[in-house]
This record gives C-alpha cells, structure tokens and sequence, in this order.
C-alpha cells in the first residue's frame, strides 16, 4: 500500500472511530429517531443527482437501507441517547464480524473456520463480561440494543454480499433514500414534539456533529473504502477497520471524558483480542500448514 492510501485508510477509521463521538453530541440536541432519518436524507440528497445508480435492484436497496439504516443506526442512535458509552459503542459494534460469520453459514452455505469460532467465543465472552455489569434495567438495555444494532450490521453485510460487486459510494447513496421516511414516521409517533424542538435548540455541536456524520463519515468514509478495496485485496484493506474502536474509545476517552470500569476494560480487550484471532487466525493457520 501507498504511503498516501495508508494515510488515508488511517484517517478514515479515525473518522469512523470519532464518528461515536458525533453521534452522542448528537443525540444530546436531536432526539434519535429523528437525527437517523436527518443523517441518511443529507447523506442522499444532492449525491444522488450525481452519483449513478448501482447495478442491483430496488429489493436489494430497499432490504439495505432497512437493514443499515432503519434498524442497525436507529437501534445505535437509541442506545446511545439511553446512555451507552460512545468509546464501548465503537467496540461492541465490531460484534458485526461475528454475526456475518453466523449468518453467511445460514444464509450462504459457508464454512467458518474453527479459529474464526474461537475469536467468535472469546469476543462474546469479553461482552458477557460487560454485560454483568449492567444486569440492571437501565444499563443493560442500552447494551443490548447496540448488540442488535450489531447484528443488523452483519444482515446489512449479508445483503451486501448478495449484491456482488458493486460501487459501494454509489450503494450507500442511493440506499440512503430508504431510511428518512420510515424514521421520520417513527419520530413523529414516538418522539411527538422533537421537529420544533430541534429547530429551537439545535446548536454548533448538534450541526456539526449531523454534517459530520452525514458526510465525512458516511459519504466520504465509503468513499475511500470503496477506492482502497477497489486497489487493494481485501485482506490488506480490512484489518484497518480493528482500528475503529481504538479511535473511537479514544477519542471519547479525549472529547467526552469518559471513563470505563476495570470490568469493562477487561471485557473490552477479550473483544478486541477476539477480533485479532477473527481476522489474523485463519491466515496464520493458512501459512502454517504450507
């Protein structure tokens, strides 16, 4: 890899990674229903208009959309308006690759390998060990809504492999059409008065943070994705993403003061080192056995 790609794939996880930190600025002036549907609907619009449509269908789009849009950022915008640490949010997300493997077994026939079982183990492990400090009410159900919104994100990689190979810029974009109106509708039945409230006490931090998200993480983060994949085996580009959480707890840790328990950091590195056995073990255990 270049030295310009690898800066640019380093700052696009850092973005990634800070984008935790935007969502809670967020969702502290924009009740959540609501900032989703803002997020995608200044995500699509202008893009569409210059920005061709990918070569998949308006099922695939539309399934996306609900998938990514609807569930797993409306379930991640409600946790973390609920109080869900944004830094433990970027890791807990990473549940992802997990529920990718489960459901490409379900859903199309593949074979994970036993190294990829045991991250998968010792990654569930370490958010067991979360998770037990949060067995009340209260804490426990932010945790396992970002736990769903995770698995939605494994859904949404699922139809993304279904699709095949397609323009992933153009697929984001245009997938972005689907989540305003349904979000929109569930604001106006579950968070009744949040329009007017937010035109009234929307500030810098809350604009700021909506733009942020919409495009320097969604569109100009794909963006670059899609161009280092579109250069780069995948095997070289995606290790980059254990690099999400790293800049996410950090830049929480930095920007919101937040601190997690010594249970918490504990959980956290068995997640973490789960993820490196997900996507190093297999390749190590390739190279051992030639």
């Amino acid at each position: 890899m270049s030295p310009r790609d690898l800066i640019l794939a380093l700052f696009v996880v850092t973005v990634w990674g800070v984008n935790f930190v935007a969502i809670r600025w967020g969702v502290d002036e924009v009740a959540p229903l609501l900032m989703t549907g803002l997020r995608y609907l200044l995500a699509a619009l202008p893009a569409v208009f210059f920005i061709r449509r990918p070569a998949v269908s308006w099922r695939v789009l539309i399934l996306y959309g609900l998938a990514i849009g609807v569930a797993q950022f409306g379930l991640l915008f409600m946790a973390i308006k609920l109080g869900m640490p944004a830094g433990l949010s970027s890791l807990v997300m990473q549940l992802q690759a997990f529920f990718t493997i489960a459901l490409a077994v379900i859903f199309l026939g593949e074979r994970p390998s036993p190294l990829q079982w045991l991250g998968a183990a010792i990654a569930f492990f370490g958010i067991g060990l979360i998770g037990s400090e949060r067995l009340e009410g209260a804490a426990l159900v932010p945790l396992l809504m970002t736990i769903a919104a995770a698995f939605f994100w494994g859904v949404g990689n699922i139809i993304t492999k279904k699709a095949g190979k397609v323009d992933m810029l153009a697929f984001v974009v245009w997938s972005s059409l689907i989540p305003p109106v349904p979000m929109l509708a569930l604001s106006l039945i579950f968070e009744p008065g949040a329009i007017p409230a937010a035109a009234q006490n929307l500030t810098w931090y809350g604009g700021g943070a909506l733009l942020f998200i919409a495009y320097a993480s969604t569109l100009f983060g794909y963006g670059v994705w899609s161009m280092l994949l579109s250069r780069y085996p995948a095997g070289l580009v995606a290790p980059f993403s254990l690099l999400v959480p790293i800049a996410g707890m950090g830049s929480a840790a930095l920007l919101l003061n937040e601190r997690i328990t010594p249970i918490e950091i504990a959980g956290s590195l068995l997640v973490f080192a789960g993820l490196l056995v997900n996507v190093f073990g297999p390749r190590l255990l390739k190279r051992a056995a030639e």
